[in-house]
């Protein structure tokens, strides 16, 4: 059935069990369920009232999964249109009021005043290797002081490189997609 392969299921949190429908832009994958739990498992105790970034947003399924779980603020950005108007539909949906989305490239949205956050998520199209651009990019001003960030990347590729003061705090692999949670280490 085509509608059940364009949903993923909300795992934890207030809207455990949800089904929300996402459009089937070319390369949007969502964050497999077993992937979730665990990172969600890894972010359990900073994810109450955190500020969060879903910066290529996709289905918004990892977004979706931090306000449920109690996330204050998560702001969904990709830069296809379709996909932010499910996003908004799917916010409307669930009277998410901490939600907002944005229509934007990534790299182009970060040029932005910055919002500092305390856990960022990135999980881009793997042939576009713009993580480490924006690693640069939000340890300059985007991260709050002791940010949790977290990656996705094609396990057949090299781990991007991260910034000096960022730390791999968990890693793994499911299949194809090889993920990590890195820890902000305040400078002085």
């Amino acid at each position: 059935m085509a509608g059940q392969r364009n949903q993923f299921r909300i795992i934890g949190g207030q809207w455990r069990g949800r089904k929300l429908g996402f459009f089937p832009a070319p390369g949007l994958r969502p964050t497999p369920d077993r992937v979730r739990e665990t990172l969600f498992n890894w972010l359990a105790p900073v994810i109450d009232g955190a500020r969060v970034l879903d910066l290529f947003a996709g289905s918004g399924a990892l977004g979706f999964e931090a306000a449920s779980r109690g996330a204050s603020q998560v702001t969904l950005v990709d830069s296809h249109p379709r996909v932010i108007s499910q996003l908004q539909q799917n916010i409307r949906l669930l009277q998410a009021p901490g939600m907002t989305t944005c229509q934007s490239e990534a790299l182009r949205y970060l040029e932005r005043p910055a919002e500092p956050c305390d856990i960022v998520f990135l999980d881009p199209p793997y042939q576009s290797r713009v993580l480490e651009a924006c690693f640069i990019v939000l340890e300059a001003s985007w991260l709050s002081r002791e940010a949790w960030i977290y990656y996705e990347y094609d396990s057949h590729m090299p781990s991007p490189a991260l910034p000096a003061n960022w730390q791999v705090s968990r890693s793994k692999q499911a299949g194809q997609v090889a993920y990590q949670l890195a820890r902000r280490q305040p400078t002085q």
